[in-house]
Parts: C-alpha cells; sequence; structure tokens
C-alpha cells in the first residue's frame, strides 16, 4: 500500500492546498438513508473542514414486507481535522458530525425522521494537475430517533468522495 501510494505522489504530483470543493458521496448500500449524495467541502483552517452532503438513498425492507422501499432524503454535517502524510497532498482525518433523514414510505413503520450522531475517519488526497478531491471515510452511526424497522446503531456507513476543487488556498 505505502509503495502504491508513494508511486501515485510521483506520477500526479499532487498537493493537499485546496480551499473549498464540490462534488459526490457514493456510501455503501447499507447506508439507506445517503447511498448518493452531494458533498461540499470547506477548509475553515488549515487543518480543519467542514463538509456538508446532501442526498438520499433506498432501504429493501425484506420478508414480506420487500415490496416496501422507502426513500429518504438526509443532511449531514461534518467536521473533519486533517494531518499531513508522507505523501504530498494526501491527509489523514478524524472528527464528528450529524445527520438527519426523513423516510417516505407506504408502510409506517418505514416512513419517519431520523437523527444521528457519528465519529469520522479517513483520509483526503488533493491532485496537482487536475482540480481533483477524492475521499475515503468511515462513519458509524449512532440514531437517537429513526423510523420503527430501522437500527438505532449503524456501524456499516463507508463512503468514499469525488470532488471538483473550486477555491485555491
Amino acid at each position: 500500500m505505502t509503495l502504491i501510494l508513494t508511486g501515485l505522489s510521483f506520477v500526479a504530483k499532487s498537493q493537499g492546498d485546496y480551499k473549498n470543493a464540490i462534488g459526490v458521496r457514493l456510501a455503501t448500500p447499507d447506508s439507506y438513508y445517503n447511498i448518493f449524495s452531494f458533498s461540499y467541502k470547506d477548509f475553515v483552517s488549515n487543518a480543519g473542514a467542514i463538509e456538508i452532503n446532501a442526498g438520499g438513498g433506498s432501504k429493501r425492507s425484506g420478508g414480506d414486507d420487500d415490496r416496501y422501499h422507502p426513500f429518504s432524503l438526509s443532511v449531514s454535517g461534518t467536521y473533519q481535522h486533517h494531518f499531513d502524510m508522507a505523501v504530498s497532498g494526501l491527509r489523514w482525518f478524524v472528527g464528528g458530525g450529524a445527520v438527519m433523514y426523513n423516510s417516505f414510505s407506504g408502510k409506517n413503520n418505514y416512513r419517519g425522521f431520523g437523527f444521528g450522531i457519528y465519529p469520522t475517519g479517513g483520509i483526503d488526497y488533493k491532485f496537482n494537475l487536475i482540480p481533483l478531491n477524492l475521499t475515503a471515510d468511515y462513519r458509524p452511526t449512532v440514531f437517537f430517533a429513526h423510523p420503527g424497522n430501522q437500527d438505532t446503531f449503524h456501524p456499516y456507513d463507508f463512503g468514499i468522495s469525488a470532488r471538483y476543487v473550486i477555491g485555491g488556498k
């Protein structure tokens, strides 16, 4: 893995300096409330960034209720603190955030409002030769409110983001 990342740094000549970027975040299918979301990331300091996601997803309910595919719309906000790595343009980060979503369904147990919080961690890479930022993150979420048939703890929220860099530092 180290060899691959080192090779990428020579090929792409990357750097970590960017102010903000806009794009998309794709999450695991188990993240039914935010499988696809639009993503905006803004550095509020040299190491600190705010990421806002707005999107949605759907979950197969399974069993006899399989015909009810609740669709959810969500919005999340995350603070990330970044740390430089040996590869230019590659940083790791930790932070936390909150998510709100609403599920729409013909079945009461799958319909309703959800709210949760999560810690987060991941890696962030900014290419030098092209205005592209890539991120991989993990967000295990604890829900304090959720529709009846949806879980309180959601440990499977892995995501990748691709964003167009719209502002340099």
